[in-house]
């Protein structure tokens, strides 16, 4: 591994036998606590993602749905969860049809949230700790109250003008009428009891119990279709990840309903275009990658969807001959308009952690939009989430809008392993940024970069058809050498969040080595 730092990083990889890694340093430092307490990677994921709905609520919340993956150092094996919701039973499809768009906010928008259910999946699964110690630190923050981080407190302030006619959140969130800034100290009471009673039921009384309830009541007295028994029948699901070969590396993704096969696919196309051996840096490489992610994406919007309602099995859609099929497609020299439409914008979190025994999580949650759908539970301080968004109305579609199915997930967590053994826990968030921030880091550290010089590199973004974005720190050889292959480049006007905020944890010998994106608010840290 080369530790350089080109393209002026302003961060050095944190190398430790214990390591988390994520979008806000509050969280990060709660997750460190557990593994200082002895806890396992699973236990710091959980602290840190409990945390991250406290200090980061402009991302995600105690209504948000997660993914995750771990690795069990004991069975020397690779999990994998999907902890997203299903659309209400009761949903009035034909109403939202005849509207002709999906909601964005309000109850419309809202799924079961999943994440808590998640968090209690993975904390039976591999944690040690008592709960109670484990969501400590998120009730602490929650009730004593925390400085906000820059990139937080500006979401925040976006978010006051989009939630303003929304009684609940304005009286949670922004109750003076403002948003706090950089620095402010927020405190969140309501926010505080939900977690409790989450350590004190283990997450049932989200599901069936008192908040399940008020929640219930909440939809009811607003017009929303959510009720007890959709809560109440809510599960999360282990699932089995799915692989390419990249280089000397196996990529590991979720399966559907999340977008991870846009990742597998575009990785295997580049895989077989000899992408693993080249320099990312090179605009001839870039090219390829390009052209390799629009095939994900273009195959990701055709088959994406609930699990139970998929059209073939996702597997077959990686298979090697098809790989080659699809590789056949690429011109090495031209640009072509192999995909015409990408996943809108969204807010996320995404942590990665790793222990001295060689348990290693990578874990992401999400509200979708900002704070989500606006609704906010009264008394509870959960924010739902809006991710009935990710539904399409067109009929025959696999994820077309229907009542009591989840829809199409942006968010997806990474993994690699190396010869059968774990090699790098990672996320880029960021909506449509997510495979491709993915494909980009892949691509680098299969190459021999740090993580963090894997993080900190200028990006690019497929925009759907011949449009292509760039930070403006990308070359202005490389961006003349793609227009000279067709591609129709916009430079960004910066470098930020647009583009994705990565999070690692990379295995180094007996020791890992963590990196934080410089376009978050994020910190590796480590012991």
């Amino acid at each position: 591994m080369n530790f350089d730092l080109p393209h002026g990083a302003t961060r050095e990889p944190v190398i430790g036998r214990n390591v988390v890694a994520t979008s806000q340093p509050l969280a990060a430092q709660a997750g460190l606590q557990m593994l200082t307490a002895g806890g396992t990677a699973a236990d710091a994921a959980v602290a840190t993602a409990a945390a991250l709905t406290v200090v980061e609520p402009t991302a995600n919340g105690l209504g948000s749905d997660a993914f995750a993956m771990w690795w069990d150092s004991a069975s020397q094996q690779l999990h994998g969860l999907n902890a997203s919701g299903r659309s209400p039973a009761a949903l009035n499809v034909d109403r939202i049809r005849a509207a002709g768009t999906m909601p964005r906010r309000g109850w419309g928008a809202v799924t079961v949230p999943g994440a808590v259910s998640g968090w209690i999946d993975l904390w039976r699964a591999a944690g040690r700790l008592p709960l109670h110690d484990v969501l400590a630190p998120a009730i602490a923050y929650a009730r004593d109250g925390y400085p906000v981080s820059p990139q937080t407190a500006r979401g925040w302030a976006r978010s006051v003008d989009r939630y303003r006619n929304f009684e609940h959140w304005m009286s949670t969130f922004a109750p003076e009428g403002t948003a706090p800034a950089i620095g402010d100290i927020v405190r969140l009471e309501d926010h505080a009891r939900t977690l409790e009673a989450i350590a004190d039921t283990e997450g049932e009384a989200l599901y069936r119990g008192a908040l399940a309830q008020q929640i219930a009541a909440a939809a009811k007295a607003d017009g929303g279709a959510m009720s007890l028994d959709d809560l109440a029948e809510h599960a999360p699901l282990r699932v089995t990840p799915l692989s390419v070969s990249f280089g000397d590396l196996d990529l590991h993704e979720l399966p559907p309903n999340g977008q991870g096969l846009a990742v597998l696919i575009a990785a295997g196309v580049l895989e077989r275009l000899g992408g693993a051996t080249l320099n990312s840096d090179d605009p001839a490489t870039m090219h390829l990658q390009i052209e390799a992610m629009k095939l994900g994406f273009a195959d990701a919007g055709d088959h994406v969807a609930d699990p139970d309602l998929l059209t073939c099995d996702p597997a077959t859609l990686i298979a090697s001959d098809r790989l080659d099929a699809k590789t056949a497609l690429v011109n090495a020299t031209c640009a072509q308009p192999l995909c015409e439409a990408v996943p809108q914008w969204s807010s996320t979190v995404y942590l990665a952690c790793a222990d001295a025994a060689g348990n290693a999580v990578s874990f992401i949650q999400s509200n979708y939009e900002g704070f989500g759908s606006g609704v906010v539970v009264p008394n509870t301080g959960i924010a739902m989430q809006n991710r009935g968004a990710g539904f399409v109305l067109e009929e025959g579609h696999p994820n077309t809008l229907r009542a009591g199915v989840r829809p199409y997930h942006t968010i997806i967590p990474g993994f690699t392993t190396r010869q059968e053994a774990p090699h790098m826990a990672f996320g880029v968030m960021g909506g449509p940024m997510q495979p491709q921030g993915h494909l980009q880091v892949l691509a680098r550290v299969a190459f021999g970069w740090n993580p963090q010089a894997a993080l900190d590199a200028p990006r690019w973004r497929v925009e759907g058809g011949m449009r292509v974005a760039v930070e403006p720190q990308m070359p202005q050889s490389t961006i003349d050498a793609l227009r000279a292959m067709g591609h129709n480049v916009h430079v960004a006007p910066a470098r930020d969040v647009s583009f994705g905020g990565g999070q690692i944890t990379l295995r180094h010998g007996d020791a890992w080595v963590g990196a934080s994106d410089c376009r978050r608010d994020g910190e590796a840290v480590a012991f």
